[in-house]
């Protein structure tokens, strides 16, 4: 089977070369040469335009957008819908937000194409353990590039499904990405924890490596945690500043919409928002209020 993927970035071009190891026809397209060229060295067909992409494919076309949120994926889908024909299958594998993918499938139907919005999860190792596809939009069509599917997940059975209509792919990887949130930071809590425990000196890398296995807490999250400690200076080079990509944001606005309580997802996100801030001036009026109220000692600024 062949597809074409546009945006061949650390996740499209894994994909990419996931496809093409599993034997399909991949046309793909970046809008830097160099990073085509890396494409086309894993047996990729290399396109230097959108509208190449389109003429390198046999109909019915699959076009898979892997390209930012947003503005970005606006323009490519409207680009793209004007270059595919009816019974063509759009694809956005983003992580765009569920309603903009609703509007999306209503234009690509007006045109006669098909629209899938497919969650993807699986990060830089997706290429050699497989994706997580959490896929929305037309059964006929998500039914008839099932082969795509099942070559780029984990396995042909198992990671990957239909999980409802236009949006659900996006809503459901949206959620996924924020109880994601949720899970870190409750991995980053407790080893801080375990860390000011000063009494034994404990081995965070030994402790996370002996929770890898048969523990409850156990998970892939956890397998990167123990390798980051067992790195050592690693985190003494990153700075504590966490960003997030909009995700964490609409689970929350999300359950609020829903009235449907999300408290550590809240507070998750809350404590990336924190770690931004250089000059934090909640905690400062928090010290002067103790000291001016019970004479409390305040540190220097």
């Amino acid at each position: 089977m062949e597809v074409g993927i546009v945006g061949l970035g650390r996740m499209g071009g894994g994909m990419a070369a996931r496809l093409v190891k599993g034997g399909h026809r991949v046309v793909g397209y970046a809008r830097t040469p160099e990073t085509v060229a890396k494409a086309v060295a894993n047996g990729v067909v290399g396109a230097t335009s959108l509208q190449d992409v389109v003429g390198k494919l046999a109909p019915p076309r699959a076009v898979w957008l892997m390209v930012p949120a947003g503005e970005t994926t606006e323009q490519y889908v409207a680009d793209t819908l004007g270059l595919l024909s009816r019974g063509d299958t759009l694809i956005d594998g983003g992580n765009s937000h569920y309603t903009d993918s609703i509007r999306h499938a209503a234009q690509a139907t007006a045109a006669g194409v098909d629209f899938l919005d497919v969650g993807v999860s699986g990060g830089i190792w997706g290429e050699a353990e497989g994706y997580c596809l959490m896929i929305g939009g037309s059964e006929p069509a998500s039914r008839r590039l099932a082969p795509i599917f099942a070559s780029l997940a984990p396995s042909a059975t198992q990671g990957w499904g239909r999980v409802g209509g236009s949006g659900a792919g996006h809503y459901v990887k949206m959620v996924h990405n924020g109880i994601e949130y949720g899970l870190m930071e409750s991995y980053a809590e407790g080893f801080d924890v375990l860390r000011a425990k000063g009494d034994w000196k404990l081995d965070l890398a030994q402790v996370a490596t002996i929770w890898r296995y048969g523990s409850v807490v156990r998970s892939w999250l956890l397998d990167l945690s123990a390798d980051i400690l067992a790195s050592g200076p690693e985190l003494e080079t990153i700075a504590p500043y966490v960003r997030d990509s909009g995700e964490g944001r609409w689970t929350v606005e999300e359950s609020i919409a829903l009235d449907i309580p999300a408290p550590v997802i809240m507070l998750a996100l809350e404590r990336r928002l924190r770690s931004r801030q250089a000059d934090p001036f909640a905690e400062r009026l928090l010290a002067a209020m103790r000291q001016r109220f019970g004479g409390h000692a305040v540190n220097p600024g």
